[in-house]
């Protein structure tokens, strides 16, 4: 039987929620080059998949954190597999928005947490980790126990792991990127040569580069 991350990691690659392109990087949002672009949003589309990582987000909170009295999904990406997750537990959901609404009440929490719940939180993607943990904060801060993280998928940098050892948060994933690199290989997706492009954007992402190919 096939391991779990490797698993997801092959769904996700065929169904395009996760592309790799290690000789034509994309461009994230903060100027990075990267072999890699993940949307775990693709994921709602495709009725199998969305119900695996339904069910098995909601295992990992069950066997991991039993005690959760409310779930939190991470705006906008986690929103509506946080909110599947919990019907499936049966425990109340709230979402946390990256910065508060700019009118009405102006909530940076839509829905109700009340001072001293645990509150495990629900991510679709852990890059760098400073989102995530900034909605920790948010929880931390309307009065929630952050008792744990849970998410789709992790790009599994060195400094996110500092981050969340020093939040004191137990972060647990259900694929990560070093499955996904086994499975692009397994499935042909990318070359074996592309493996250590892939491994040193990893190392240092805010200054990788791709590597020059020689023309014939």
């Amino acid at each position: 039987m096939k391991q779990l991350d490797l698993l997801l990691a092959e769904k996700l690659l065929k169904i395009s929620a996760i592309k790799l392109q290690p000789e034509n990087p994309f461009v994230w949002a903060s100027g990075w080059n990267s072999p890699i672009y993940t949307d775990n949003r693709v994921t709602l589309s495709y009725p199998s998949v969305r119900n695996f990582i339904k069910i098995e987000l909601s295992r990992i909170i069950a066997e991991n954190f039993g005690d959760a009295e409310v779930v939190a999904g991470v705006a906008t990406g986690a929103i509506a597999q946080g909110a599947l997750v919990a019907d499936t537990l049966g425990l109340p959901f709230v979402y946390v928005r990256s910065t508060p609404k700019d009118h009405g009440l102006e909530n940076l929490i839509e829905g109700n947490i009340n001072p001293g719940q645990k509150v495990v939180i629900v991510e679709d993607l852990v890059s760098t980790g400073k989102s995530s943990l900034k909605a920790a904060e948010a929880v931390r801060n309307a009065g929630g126990e952050v008792i744990g993280m849970v998410a789709i998928f992790n790009y599994e940098f060195p400094v996110a792991a500092q981050a969340f050892k020093k939040a004191g948060i137990e972060l647990i994933t259900i694929s990560n990127y070093s499955a996904m690199i086994q499975a692009a290989v397994q499935t042909n997706y990318v070359k074996s040569t592309d493996v250590e492009a892939l491994e040193q954007w990893r190392e240092d992402p805010a200054n990788w580069t791709p590597a020059k190919h020689p023309i014939d």
